[in-house]
């Protein structure tokens, strides 16, 4: 592919999708299999994120991460592209790491911050080493991940542009949660990396950001994917009228699951949310991520209700 080339699987709905466990805690894979089927399935729906933060997947050993992208590689074969979660903290366990999601079947990478940068900040050069390293290894296309920039791991403009020009590098995954920097960034991004896709995953602010968003890399897709395809297709026509009536048809869904007391709920609402469309057989979540109060199962209930979002059929085998 020629530098730069924006792929067409980038321009849809990528869900960053969920890992259903038994009650146990070990991976359900007979419900995993029938949710990738059925994501897989739906038109708009290019591509799944596989073991990042709606998947549990630093909480998931590296045995599990790879049985769990050699299934979703499986279940999906080539309707969809599978993009894995690199989130490893040193450049060497990223590499290795990248190495056997290419192994696994993979088709991209999600590149992660290193851990120890959320506190302490980065130095310069640190994040060029690190995707290199990542392609290197994998020979896979990348897809940059710019965390919120309340953090000390978010990206500054001049390392944005650092990073689009590193080989491998096909897209940003934009969650910095502001729209000054959104609105200041995106512009220069557009004009010096015109093929480079830009995706929102800015689950609060996603009628904002979908005007100017090729695609949509979200968890909020893995619960209801067929809105969000909605929404980005309404948005990318500019078509402000309908797109704002499917973003308040999504309100009641975005307040109960991610309205709460911490952004990590979201996984738990989400899975709540994914056994009561009949999709996956339980919604356990592994420690340190906690089951939610009862009441969060009858409110999410409700939301998907008046959001007129209801149970599907799902082969499972």
């Amino acid at each position: 592919m020629p530098p730069h080339m924006k792929p067409s699987y980038l321009t849809g709905v990528l869900p960053a999708i969920i890992t259903p466990f038994t009650p146990d805690g070990g991976v359900d894979l007979v419900s995993l299999d029938a949710y990738c089927h059925w994501l897989g399935s739906i038109p708009g729906v290019t591509g799944l994120v596989v073991n990042g933060h709606a998947g549990e997947g630093t909480l998931l050993t590296a045995a599990e991460r790879f049985e769990v992208l050699e299934l979703v590689k499986a279940a999906v074969g080539d309707r969809v592209k599978v993009i894995a979660s690199i989130t490893g903290d040193g450049s060497r366990i990223m590499a290795a790491e990248a190495a056997s999601a290419a192994k696994a079947g993979a088709d991209a990478l999600l590149v992660f911050p290193s851990q120890a940068w959320l506190r302490f900040g980065y130095q310069v050069g640190a994040p060029r080493e690190r995707y290199e390293a990542v392609y290197a290894a994998s020979k896979l296309p990348m897809i940059l991940f710019q965390f919120p920039v309340e953090t000390r791991a978010s990206y500054d403009l001049s390392t944005l542009l650092d990073l689009c020009a590193v080989e491998g590098v096909v897209a940003i995954k934009d969650g910095g949660r502001n729209m000054i920097r959104w609105d200041t960034d995106v512009p220069v991004i557009r004009k010096r990396f015109p093929d480079t896709a830009i995706l929102t995953c800015q689950d609060e602010f996603l009628l904002h950001t979908m005007w100017e968003s090729d695609g949509a890399l979200v968890g909020y897709a893995a619960l209801i994917p067929e809105l969000m395809v909605e929404l980005l297709e309404k948005a990318k026509s500019h078509d402000y009228d309908a797109a704002k009536e499917c973003y308040d048809r999504m309100a009641p869904i975005t307040r109960a699951v991610y309205h709460r007391s911490s952004h990590i709920e979201s996984t738990a609402a989400m899975k709540i949310g994914l056994v009561q469309r009949g999709i996956i057989a339980h919604d356990v979540v592994r420690p340190p991520l906690m089951p939610l109060e009862k009441e969060a199962s009858r409110q999410i209930a409700i939301a998907l209700e008046q959001a007129g979002v209801g149970t599907v059929e799902v082969a499972k085998t």
